[in-house]
């Protein structure tokens, strides 16, 4: 439930900022792509953020891994190329 309130709050916001700039709803395709664009970067900064935030370091190399696929959709790194202490933390923890 809280994620459908989150994912309506969303849209809340967007459609304020669409009023502000005064861009029809829906949006034209090319503002949509870009905002959708706009939102998987958005979705990238958070986990740089959270690695700092731990001490951890963030470099190009771990971005070009684990965060361009996401953005582009092409495919990801094998797994065995990550370190072992990073791919422990990304694999589903049993409840």
């Amino acid at each position: 439930m809280k994620l459908y309130l989150v994912s309506l709050a969303a849209g809340i916001l967007v459609g304020i900022i669409y009023a502000l700039l005064q861009v029809r709803s829906p949006a034209p395709p090319v503002v949509a792509l870009i905002g959708l664009l706009g939102m998987l970067i958005g979705e990238q900064v958070v986990p740089p953020v959270k690695r700092l935030l731990a001490g951890e370091a963030v470099t190009v190399a771990w971005f070009r891994g684990e965060c361009v696929p996401k953005i582009t959709g092409a495919p990801s790194a094998p797994t065995a190329a990550r370190p072992a202490a990073e791919a422990a933390r990304d694999e589903p923890q049993a409840h």
